[in-house]
């Protein structure tokens, strides 16, 4: 498989940087004994940043699947392959 750089792959680091921030704020909430309306907070945050982080890259293999001049070799493969991240 090609290793393609995508415009996105910043903003994808990005995201993953802030999911992996709020993870390390949630376990100090835990250390601390924060209460769980809290700690429920901060995990949906680290769990939103995280699938948006996926659906990202899934789009980006899908496009590069679909621009590429060799698609119709691999890309039914390919497409099977990433479907079941989304």
């Amino acid at each position: 498989m090609r290793k393609l750089k995508h415009p996105s792959h910043a903003a994808i680091a990005k995201r993953l940087k802030r999911a992996a921030g709020h993870l390390q704020a949630t376990l100090a909430m835990i250390d601390t004994q924060r209460p769980s309306l809290e700690l429920a907070q901060q995990l949906a945050a680290v769990e939103a940043a995280i699938r948006a982080a996926r659906q990202q890259v899934a789009h980006d293999q899908l496009e590069a699947c679909l621009d590429t001049s060799d698609a119709e070799r691999g890309a039914l493969r390919q497409l099977k392959r990433i479907a079941h991240y989304l």
